[in-house]
């Protein structure tokens, strides 16, 4: 009689079943709402709870791109924030008004495109996905992957 030895999953088998997994669980959800991320979101600090600033998110041809419409401030702030580690265009221009997020595309529930950290002057790919109706929008910056990434959840203001 023969025994049979029980072999382990390898790493990569863990990684495509999961990733499989997921693919299959993704195409369970319901398609988009229909619903736009445009209007007026407020960032709000992660650490503090306070505000951050407003942004406004508008729509044209199915892009959307957002501007800093208010900030709020802190006693001791530069009343009038620049980027200065922004390059090329954004070099040490004011924040409000500064568009941060742009390019972005719909595909499937979710928004595809760039955005702009003031406090680094990084670019990074972002992903946008709006939840709980429309109320919240969940903002992924990442890096090659969304895995490699900071998701921070912004409040329709409008």
């Amino acid at each position: 009689m023969q025994k049979t030895i029980p072999v382990r999953e390898s790493v990569w088998d863990s990684i495509v079943t999961r990733a499989v997994f997921s693919l299959a669980l993704l195409a369970c959800l319901p398609a988009s709402s229909g619903q736009s991320p445009a209007g007026v979101w407020k960032i709000v600090n992660e650490h503090t709870g306070q505000p951050n600033a407003l942004l406004r998110i508008d729509e044209t041809g199915g892009r959307i791109e957002g501007k800093f419409e208010k900030i709020f401030f802190q006693p001791g702030d530069d009343p009038n924030p620049r980027c200065e580690k922004c390059e090329g265009a954004n070099k040490n221009q004011p924040l409000l008004g500064m568009t941060i997020l742009w390019g972005q595309q719909i595909q499937g529930n979710e928004y595809t495109g760039r955005i702009l950290n003031p406090k680094s002057g990084e670019i990074y790919q972002c992903k946008l996905v709006l939840d709980e109706g429309g109320g919240k929008l969940k903002v992924r910056g990442y890096v090659w992957v969304p895995l490699f990434g900071q998701t921070q959840t912004w409040l329709r203001v409008e």
